[in-house]
């Protein structure tokens, strides 16, 4: 069994592909996505870092998980997939959401 860790870069793969195939309006089965779980190997790929943001946003604004943790995995998947400058951008807007949104500490 995957730990949350784990789960979260499972999550950000298949919303990678998914951004992939939307724009080329390529029909896709989310099922099929989340089962073959496809390895990203191309280092310079900008829609990873959306897939990143995203989860990210959503684990602050949607989820009871604490909003350091739900900051921190996405500066950890952003440090293994994005360069440097990306990593804290995403850090910043995090930052930004949750203290803008009032977000209790959970």
């Amino acid at each position: 069994m995957k730990n949350r860790s784990e789960l979260r870069e499972v999550a950000m793969k298949c919303l990678y592909q998914v951004y992939i195939m939307q724009p080329t309006k390529l029909e896709y089965d989310i099922k099929s996505i989340i089962h073959e779980q496809l390895e990203v190997e191309n280092d310079f790929v900008n829609k990873v870092d959306k897939a990143i943001l995203s989860i990210g946003i959503y684990e602050l604004v949607f989820t009871d998980i604490p909003s350091i943790v739900a900051i921190n995995e996405a500066v950890e998947l952003s440090k293994k997939y994005s360069d440097e400058a990306v990593t804290k951008m995403i850090n910043g807007v995090l930052d930004n959401i949750y203290h803008n949104e009032d977000l209790d500490e959970r």
